[in-house]
């Protein structure tokens, strides 16, 4: 499965280092540890090596591999850094992909559909909508049963007040 992880924003010095726009929690690692692709859309990838990291936090600037000048890192602002995921990868839990799934409880019981996500400092949260109502359902082992790709179905434990509106 393809994940936007990332998008280049803006180039930095003259070598041709860009800096990114984080589209998921994990985008630095992914981009540190996997392998890149980047594009406009999915369907029309080329491939993306990193050459070096430099700084953190705001200050963080990434140098790709064939990407040598101010004019060529000017070329590829705007495009998105994909990457190819394992099916039980962490990103596939809070990918845009599982947006819109049904979300039920282990009993069987409708929860409502996954409207977004959020990403905060201690978790993720799904919010889903039932009933007009936006519920809360944080990202944890606890809560999270399991999330069926083919299905487009997400399963959460029965926990006494978690779907209270």
């Amino acid at each position: 499965m393809v994940h936007a992880i990332a998008k280049i924003t803006n180039t930095s010095g003259l070598k041709g280092e860009v800096k990114l726009r984080p589209l998921s929690r994990y985008s630095i690692d992914y981009i540190m540890t996997k392998d890149l692709h980047i594009g406009l859309i999915k369907n029309n990838l080329s491939s993306l090596k990193l050459e070096s990291k430099v700084g953190d936090g705001k200050k963080m600037k990434f140098k790709f591999r064939g990407i040598d000048s101010h004019k060529e890192a000017k070329n590829i602002v705007g495009k998105i850094i994909y990457i190819d995921s394992e099916k039980d990868d962490n990103i596939n839990f809070i990918g845009e992909n599982v947006i819109g799934f049904s979300v039920e409880t282990e009993s069987g019981k409708k929860a409502g559909i996954l409207k977004d996500i959020m990403w905060l400092p201690a978790n993720d949260v799904y919010i889903l909508l039932k009933d007009g109502k936006e519920l809360l359902i944080p990202v944890l082992d606890e809560f999270i049963i399991s999330l069926n790709m083919d299905n487009k179905k997400l399963i959460i434990a029965d926990v006494d007040g978690l779907l209270d509106i």
